[in-house]
């Protein structure tokens, strides 16, 4: 059985009359990664300044190992909670060699130096850095700077692993190496990871749970693909790929919705709820990726006729903007560019159209 890391109880943060954090509840077992997804503005920072010990709540407390390190009475300092962080733009001293930044902490030990190397080398080999143990960190690519990062970060074995934003700095192609590389290597060594991004691709690679946040609260923590199928808010469901919105008229209730929209009915799934309630508006969403086109239109479930408006070549597929017969933006991935003024029908799958109570989020 995992042992618990990491403890988050009743926890809220305010700045002024700007609530950051209201009433958070999670724990982190024992090399499990959790990435926090959200907007900006969530309060997935904050969250993460709380647990490094960089900021004090304002009720609730923090444990580690069982241990309260925060809470409105109590602020253990960074530097005591056995954790390490790895940030935005690296931190790297730019005085020192490859070498030095990596052994920093384990010399703050006083480890002896034949230790230090013993350490050092796997996590060299591990992030394929030999040979640069002897430069300085401008003189080395971003990737090769954030791998370095990361060896500083794990060389002193820390308890918990916190990854603020850690691939925003890189172009995309490193990026998508970096994510599956740095899984793998935390996987391999067995380290608890918190992890912070805005990027749904990069948790989705990297996470054992997500955490979905929004103004300042949580709205979901599952695994990946729990929270892609059953995402519990619209927020979650858009913030997770579903960028189509549909208002609609909802026809029939309960966790298989029936809904109304330009006079034809779509049928959807309603996560997270039992029940919504009739005669309320509520919205649809789907992902552009999870409708089928057809050029005719046929008397069958789900089917929504379309206008189509433009098509965009985006390297494997097209992505088509269409509009619904009441005047809604729709849009969807196809294998063929579609021309304007074509009429046709899209097959919406019920259980990738999902339905919520209409709001404003």
């Amino acid at each position: 059985m995992m042992n618990t890391i990491l403890e988050v109880e009743r926890l809220s943060k305010s700045f002024g009359s700007h609530t950051a954090l209201k009433d958070i509840n999670f724990s982190v077992k024992q090399g499990e990664i959790i990435s926090v997804l959200g907007p900006s503005g969530c309060g997935k920072s904050t969250l993460l300044q709380l647990i490094a010990g960089l900021q004090q709540p304002d009720e609730g407390e923090i444990r580690l190992r069982g241990t309260t390190v925060a809470s409105v009475s109590r602020l253990v300092p960074p530097e005591k909670r056995g954790i390490n962080m790895v940030f935005q733009d690296y931190a790297l001293w730019p005085h020192m060699t490859i070498y030095d930044n990596m052994a920093y902490g384990l010399r703050r030990k006083k480890l002896p130096a034949a230790a230090i190397r013993e350490q050092l080398a796997e996590l060299v080999a591990l992030l394929h850095l030999e040979g640069l143990e002897d430069r300085l960190p401008p003189q080395l690519s971003g990737g090769q700077q954030q791998r370095v990062a990361i060896a500083r970060a794990l060389a002193t074995k820390p308890d918990l692993l916190l990854l603020d934003e850690p691939l925003s700095n890189l172009d995309m192609r490193l990026r998508i190496e970096m994510r599956s590389e740095m899984a793998y290597l935390f996987r391999q060594l067995g380290t608890t990871v918190f992890h912070v991004t805005h990027d749904p691709d990069e948790a989705f690679a990297m996470a054992d749970r997500l955490m979905i946040m929004r103004a300042g609260a949580i709205d979901q923590i599952d695994r990946p693909q729990i929270c892609y199928d059953r995402p519990a808010t619209l927020s979650a469901a858009m913030l997770l790929g579903a960028g189509n919105r549909l208002t609609s008229k909802l026809v029939r209730e309960g966790e298989h919705a029936t809904v109304r929209i330009a006079g034809h009915e779509i049928v959807g799934t309603s996560p997270g709820y039992s029940k919504v309630l009739q005669a309320e508006a509520v919205d649809l969403l789907f992902r552009p990726d999870s409708v089928l086109w057809q050029s005719s239109h046929t008397v069958a479930a789900n089917q929504l006729p379309v206008h189509v408006l433009h098509s965009v070549f985006e390297g494997k597929r097209w992505r088509v903007l269409a509009k619904t017969g009441d005047g809604q933006p729709i849009s969807f991935l196809h294998d063929e560019h579609l021309d304007a003024g074509l009429e046709g029908c899209l097959h919406i799958s019920a259980s990738e159209a999902f339905v919520f109570p209409k709001q404003s989020a």
